[in-house]
């Protein structure tokens, strides 16, 4: 299944590059700021951050955003120095005397080195404390692992698909390409989950869930198979579900 994985990671027709090597993305329709930053990987806080979009996250159609951080907003000219006037000399560095020697940098000490950091984050506190979190569908054998985070769920066409954990929907729609219909829900500041694949979507944005509650029915694959694709992202980047999961 290494093609949901490419396709889970594509991005939109819409995106350039802008000075500074910054990527920017054009606002389209069905767009939200969680599914921009779900699509290129990134923190929606960032990307809020970056563009000084307010705490409710609102964007709008052809809205131009930066991907990343920069002393500019996008789309506006970096203003131009003004020239220097021809009449006047430029200012000569006065010489050393001989007599003193040079000043020596003094040698920095070495730093210890740092442990690694693990391949995926703990599991979230806000995720462990006094939360309950579910499967988000029944399954028919093991779940299998998505290179780059994910599981697949296999299952029978229509069954249903659950809300793993407590949240609310910050995203419902098919603008997101190889995902096919999905849903993001926000568990917490930093955690969000996403169910693909769905053949219809039962749930709209913004609306509160109760862990385990009907959101959507199981659709097909690419390959024509009925699966769900179920990712959790942690700060934006994607860990491992299953210690989040009942065993």
């Amino acid at each position: 299944m290494g093609t949901v994985g490419l396709c889970c990671r594509l991005l939109g027709a819409c995106t350039a590059t802008v000075n500074d090597r910054i990527e920017s993305y054009v606002v389209r329709p069905q767009d939200t700021l969680y599914s921009i930053a779900w699509r290129h990987d990134l923190d929606y806080r960032d990307l809020a951050r970056w563009n000084k979009i307010g705490a409710d996250f609102r964007i709008s159609v052809g809205q131009v955003l930066l991907l990343g951080p920069s002393r500019r907003a996008p789309g506006r000219p970096m203003a131009a120095r003004p020239p220097r006037p021809q009449n006047l000399p430029r200012p000569q560095n006065p010489a050393l005397p001989q007599s003193l020697p040079r000043p020596q940098s003094p040698a920095l000490p070495q730093s210890p080195a740092l442990p690694q950091s693990p391949a995926n984050p703990t599991v979230p506190q806000a995720a462990g404390e006094g939360a309950r979190w579910v499967w988000p569908t029944d399954r028919e054998g093991a779940p299998r692992s998505v290179p780059g985070g994910g599981l697949l769920l296999y299952g029978r066409l229509g069954q249903d698909v659950r809300a793993a954990g407590a949240g609310r929907v910050v995203y419902s729609g098919s603008g997101l390409r190889g995902y096919g219909n999905l849903i993001i829900i926000k568990h917490a500041d930093s955690l969000l989950s996403a169910y693909a694949h769905n053949r219809d979507i039962l749930v709209q944005d913004g609306q509160n869930l109760a862990a385990g509650q009907l959101i959507a029915h199981m659709g097909q694959s690419e390959q024509q198979l009925p699966v769900l694709y179920f990712e959790v992202r942690q700060n934006g980047k994607p860990i491992d579900p299953l210690p989040l999961l009942p065993k």
